[in-house]
């Protein structure tokens, strides 16, 4: 991606320090929105985070819905299908289903985004999210629902990749990092909202079936919502630089989109703040498109090694298998009963809500080092308590419950929201977002590896 300030984590934290200069020795100035004072009215900045933050809520309402969906499918007397009696490779195939389409949409986003600019990207998501929703609800078999699992990941893919940047590239300076925060908050609470309505499903006859489907509404809420939003001033005045288009008439439309994103407090500046933001792209040198070749050398190679490596670590640790596997494994654990097993698993969801609200706090307090140390230290406890549990003490119930709110409580502390800060930081400014692109495949890769492994390994 060109427009590097938009990424994840970059402001939303607080005070990024040396972040364009983590690797190497010059200092960029942050290219992270308009430097003076903005005026903007509260009412009309809610929108433009509210729908694009619905991408992030459905990706993790797939995974609280998964949890569930996963045990109403197996059942025999309630999953409402002739092919219930599933081998743990197919379970698999379901859970991961839509990890492996976010890889596809991380793949497509890294070409076509620059081209269809973060509004269109988030439309086509929308548009993903309710055909990949409406196709696994009404799945008629096995090959179907893979399939519709698969288009819905694709539609994870281009809203992990667009909307923050829409948000980032949108949102007035002064609550940008708030705001950039709360939409990872989204993720959680879709995750919560998932657990919650697949207890409520689990006991009902193809209750998986509307565990998917409930997706449907807010698929067309943010789809509608992104048409009536306008185009990121950012990025249109980044075609304007790079000589694709009339610049004139971008510049004008920019001002026009920013003023609708601003309201009517932000006056006669729209011009002014349209202008800085041409300079400070052109400062950088936004105007040369960037190339994939151009990560691997110099700096931002080593920059590369930290950012993949991060993520690469963030799923091979098993998160993947705790979040989507989570009503299972408390299954397992004595919660013989499906209701009890997804209940509980709302525990999990909440603990991870708070946790992410902590971490938002206390990160710039305590620093990122410090926090990912002490977070993946109780991750190798938690996740050896969860594995004694299955190896030697399948007895003691508790000891899976209390190994996996740890486990989520360390990571959301740690891998969860610092890898992605660190990986905002580490790249130089004007490679930020190919970087991160390349670490968002990564992550998916990794992650659909994960959850897929899980099931066969869990029968061995």
């Amino acid at each position: 991606m060109a427009s590097d300030h938009e990424q994840p984590g970059l402001s939303s934290l607080g005070k990024v320090g040396r972040s364009s200069g983590e690797i190497g020795s010059e200092h960029e100035p942050l290219v992270n929105g308009i430097h003076t004072s903005e005026s903007y009215s509260a009412s009309a900045a809610i929108l433009p985070f509210l729908f694009p933050a619905l991408g992030g809520l459905l990706y993790g309402y797939d995974i609280g819905a998964t949890s569930c969906a996963t045990i109403s499918i197996e059942s025999a007397t309630l999953s409402g299908i002739s092919w219930y009696d599933l081998s743990s490779v197919e379970v698999g195939l379901i859970t991961s289903g839509s990890l492996y389409g976010a890889l596809i949409g991380s793949v497509l986003a890294f070409n076509i985004a620059d081209f269809l600019g973060r509004r269109r990207e988030l439309i086509m998501a929308s548009i993903m999210y309710l055909v990949g929703a409406l196709v696994t609800a009404f799945a008629p078999n096995l090959v179907v629902m893979v399939i519709g699992r698969f288009v819905y990941g694709i539609g994870i893919g281009l809203a992990m990749h667009a909307a923050p940047m829409y948000i980032a590239e949108t949102a007035p300076s002064q609550i940008r990092g708030i705001l950039i925060s709360l939409k990872e908050f989204f993720i959680v609470l879709g995750m919560v909202a998932g657990y919650g309505i697949g207890s409520l499903l689990v006991e009902t006859v193809s209750g998986w079936r509307y565990m998917y489907g409930a997706s449907t509404p807010l698929a067309v809420i943010m789809g509608i919502g992104m048409c009536w939003l306008p185009a990121s001033p950012r990025w249109l005045l980044l075609r304007a630089i790079q000589g694709k288009g009339n610049m004139q008439e971008l510049r004008e439309t920019a001002v026009c989109c920013l003023c609708r994103l601003r309201g009517q407090s932000i006056g006669d500046s729209a011009s002014q703040h349209v202008d800085e933001i041409l300079t400070e792209l052109s400062y950088v040198g936004e105007e040369k498109e960037v190339t994939l070749g151009e990560i691997f050398h110099g700096k931002c190679l080593k920059a590369m090694i930290i950012g993949a490596g991060l993520v690469l670590f963030q799923q091979i640790t098993g998160q993947p298998s705790v979040l989507y596997y989570a009503a299972s494994i408390l299954q397992s654990a004595g919660f013989s009963a499906a209701s009890d097993a997804t209940r509980v698993s709302i525990l999990l969801g909440l603990l991870k809500l708070i946790m992410t609200g902590v971490a938002v706090v206390v990160v710039d307090r305590l620093g990122r080092r410090p926090l990912l140390l002490g977070g993946v230290s109780g991750m190798v406890i938690s996740l050896f308590l969860l594995g004694s549990y299955y190896l030697f003490l399948d007895d003691l119930a508790a000891i899976a419950v209390v190994a996996l709110l740890l486990y989520v409580g360390c990571y959301q502390l740690s891998f969860g929201p610092i890898g992605w800060l660190m990986i905002s930081e580490v790249f130089p400014l004007r490679l930020r977002g190919r970087g991160l692109s390349v670490a968002v495949l990564v992550n998916f890769g990794a992650n659909a590896l994960v959850t897929f492994a899980f099931s066969p390994l869990k029968v061995l």
